[in-house]
């Protein structure tokens, strides 16, 4: 499982490298400076002056991301036998790649339409967690999964709060892309409230209002995350997980607030973009934690079932 622990994380950095490459060369107007795809401008090293070589280096990276993937699913084809979840989460990063190839292209052809840009994030993201998640299920596999003898029905309550936080997490970094992607971003100046005012008037007020909502709702729902953790038995890497995600929600927030009060340097930008995709990653891989350490038990309990 070693081979495939180490594509899963080089597949992964990889692919994080080439999602935060790609808001750099969006938030510094080059997004639509290869009018083509897959070339540029009809060819595969262009001029590279006007921001070119931001969008381009973009596409070159995410190409070097397809070998990566191409190897890890037949690694994982290989070794689907050693884990219940290996089988699911190669069929998932196989899905969204090729989605995300199609989304590349459109985005490109839509010219960066905001709605565009949010699925392309999305998606990215999706494929980053699914190979964050197969890097877990291949460093887990074989090993003790759980380190206490909760109840099935917390272990799947825990699981559930999880995963809804890591949703809210997602949500709201969706929200945040359309935002960004709309020039949203300096529609509201005053906090709490919008321009001053609490009712909010102009599309982009509301939009930038939602995004403020979805973002206390996250907040709201990492800090229960963290209270229920450490309520309820948990194994120590949850806990860690669930920190961790908390800690970035903090400074997350913070980066919202400034990047208001400091009206959007470029910096401080993709500094948010980061942060958010680092937090939900968090509240995703401590959901996959969960998931593997809640499997042993339900497994061992449906062994001692009378039904059996």
């Amino acid at each position: 499982m070693k081979h495939l622990l180490r594509l899963a994380v080089a597949a992964d950095l990889v692919a994080l490298m080439t999602l935060m490459l790609g808001s750099w060369t969006r938030i510094n107007g080059a997004g639509l400076t290869c009018p083509d795809w897959p070339l540029c401008r009809g060819h595969f090293v262009p001029s590279l002056g006007d921001g070119t070589l931001w969008e381009w280096s973009h596409r070159l990276l995410a190409f070097t991301v397809a070998p990566l993937i191409l190897a890890l699913i037949a690694v994982a084809w290989r070794q689907r036998r050693r884990s219940r979840f290996i089988g699911p989460a190669m069929a998932s990063i196989a899905a969204i790649f090729l989605v995300q190839v199609f989304l590349g292209a459109e985005t490109v052809r839509l010219a960066n339409t905001p709605l565009s840009v949010v699925l392309h994030w999305a998606t990215a993201m999706a494929l980053i967690a699914s190979l964050s998640a197969m890097a877990v299920f291949a460093a887990a596999s074989g090993a003790a999964e759980i380190e206490n003898a909760a109840a099935p029905r917390r272990q799947y309550g825990l699981l559930l709060v999880f995963a809804a936080t890591a949703l809210c997490a997602f949500v709201t970094m969706c929200i945040g892309a359309y935002v960004s992607s709309s020039g949203a971003g300096l529609a509201c100046l005053s906090i709490p409230g919008c321009a001053g005012n609490v009712v909010v008037y102009t599309a982009g007020q509301y939009v930038q209002m939602l995004h403020r909502i979805a973002a206390g709702i996250t907040l709201l729902a990492a800090a229960g995350s963290l209270a229920i953790v450490w309520a309820q038995p948990a194994s120590p890497r949850v806990r860690g997980a669930i920190a961790i995600g908390v800690a970035l929600v903090c400074v997350q927030v913070l980066l919202g607030l400034l990047n208001v009060a400091l009206r959007l340097p470029t910096d401080l930008r993709e500094a948010h973009a980061l942060n958010a995709a680092l937090l939900f990653l968090a509240f995703f891989i401590a959901t996959a934690f969960e998931a593997l350490d809640a499997a042993p038990l339900r497994a061992a309990v449906a062994a001692k079932s009378p039904l059996q």
